[in-house]
């Protein structure tokens, strides 16, 4: 059983065009950016901690779990999109503006951070593809296990080392780029519902 460097490669560049750890940047440090540096800190690990558990759960037993519960992708895309829309809806309101509790932080870090901004859709759908065309190749296995973890090692170095920016940015900054986030997430959360949609319409 060896290791199938082209799955890996594959999985994985697939995998960060999903997630964007970049385009998390401007996200996480709307809804973190007033907590504290601990919180930060510990928000910075515990988002990619949680993506990684609800990721390697669906690559696991994705198929049985979604089959036993009667859900297809794009039920998942609709959910993930309405979740979305209202954290959206908050950021562009002002209540990412707001300085959140330690207790704030650990449900940022799970929601919607964890999932579905990190552990959306788009990649349990991928992980579960993947999984499928495998077909028990033990060295495929293996590549995307690899991938996975590898994914979130990147993104947790990226909002790790992301809370730099704030002591540049300021208050001010961070009230900015909190309504910026609010508009990229809406947008985010629309096109999550309009897949919804075209894939309830292609599945008739």
């Amino acid at each position: 059983m060896g290791f199938d460097v082209t799955e890996y490669t594959t999985v994985l560049i697939t995998l960060i065009v999903i997630m964007d750890p970049p385009g998390q940047i401007p996200i996480f440090l709307s809804l973190v950016g007033h907590q504290s540096p601990a919180d930060r800190h510990r928000a910075a690990w515990q988002a990619p901690a949680v993506s990684l558990l609800v990721i390697s759960t669906f690559a696991i037993g994705g198929k049985f779990i979604l089959a036993y519960l009667h859900i297809g992708v794009p039920a998942l895309q609709g959910a993930g999109g309405l979740l979305l829309l209202l954290v959206a809806l908050q950021l562009l309101n002002g209540g990412g503006a707001s300085r959140p509790t330690a207790s704030d932080g650990v449900n940022v870090a799970l929601v919607p951070l964890g999932t579905p901004l990190l552990a959306g859709p788009g990649a349990i759908a991928a992980v579960i593809v993947s999984v499928s065309q495998a077909s028990g190749d033990g060295s495929a296995y293996i590549a995307i296990a690899a991938a996975i973890v590898t994914v979130h090692v990147v993104i947790a170095i990226v909002l790790r080392f992301s809370t730099v920016l704030i002591r540049i940015l300021g208050v001010g900054g961070v009230t900015l780029l909190a309504k910026i986030a609010g508009l990229l997430l809406a947008a985010i959360a629309v096109q999550l519902i309009a897949n919804s949609i075209m894939g309830f319409i292609d599945a008739r």
